[in-house]
């Protein structure tokens, strides 16, 4: 069977002018326009191709690949709004469309979004949707504390920054363990901190416990090394200018520079510290 919103692993069975015919073992036959064939390749070779609808809703594949498959999650910058909807860029030829119904909010043209891919049981088209709470688990949670996973990141609150974890779970990145910038719609790693009573997830960008110490002092010193030396930074500095100089919050700068001045590696002033 074919899959729509996914990447399939289909037969070459012919080349036409149009482009490549593939097919399936229950002889289900998709077109790859010639414009995405690969060099080289041969009748009965196996390609990988991600399989959508056209513009006339017919069936199609290419070897781009979209911002996101079929479940799951990404940050689109919305090309066109019209009476039907929001049409996203999602890497691909056609753009996605988000109907109206599906928008958290008004959606507006140059401005990028947290969209979820799904395939409409009434139409059986790919389209998408910026209500994303209702795609989200909050009852079977199948990670565990300190565990690494992957980000998705999201919008700010007064807390932090929401994130979407291994496209499945809601998470939050307090203000206190946002140890780097990051950015809307940026992938990373990240650990569980805790699972709340509710489902959510509290994440850290660092590791947990004295490994993360221990990685947060080498940083440190290495950034020393690169700055001859000394940082202009204290435990009193601001948090953004703490972050924005070594990439860290500042609860985790004062714990490393406590860390490395017990070890005589460091020496402490009223406007900098310098490396011994």
């Amino acid at each position: 069977m074919i899959h729509l919103g996914q990447f399939n692993k289909l037969t070459l069975l012919r080349i036409t002018p149009p482009g490549a015919y593939l097919g399936d073992d229950e002889e289900n036959v998709v077109l790859l326009p010639t414009k995405y064939i690969p060099e080289n390749v041969e009748i009965g070779d196996s390609i990988d191709v991600f399989v959508y609808l056209d513009s006339e809703d017919r069936i199609i594949s290419t070897t781009k690949k979209p911002y996101l498959e079929l479940h799951g999650f990404a940050a689109l910058k919305v090309n066109q709004v019209s009476h039907f909807g929001a049409f996203l860029d999602w890497g691909i030829e056609k753009d996605l469309l988000v109907p109206f119904k599906e928008q958290k909010q008004k959606m507006e043209e140059g401005k990028r979004y947290i969209v979820h891919l799904y395939l409409d049981e009434a139409t059986q088209r790919l389209v998408a949707s910026s209500k994303i709470r209702k795609y989200l688990e909050f009852e079977h949670i199948l990670v565990q504390e300190n565990e690494e996973v992957d980000l998705l990141i999201a919008d700010s609150t007064e807390l932090g920054r929401n994130v979407i974890v291994n496209e499945t779970y809601s998470g939050l990145i307090f203000k206190s363990d946002i140890s780097r910038i990051v950015k809307f719609g940026e992938r990373c790693k990240g650990y569980v901190k805790s699972i709340r009573p509710d489902g959510k997830l509290d994440i850290t960008l660092d590791k947990i416990g004295f490994v993360k110490m221990e990685s947060n002092c080498e940083r440190l010193l290495e950034i020393l090394k690169e700055k001859n030396g000394i940082i202009y930074l204290t435990d009193k500095s601001d948090p953004d200018n703490i972050r924005e100089e070594v990439g860290m919050s500042k609860k985790t700068f004062k714990n490393a520079i406590g860390m490395l001045y017990k070890q005589r590696l460091i020496t402490l002033a009223n406007n900098h510290i310098k490396l011994i």
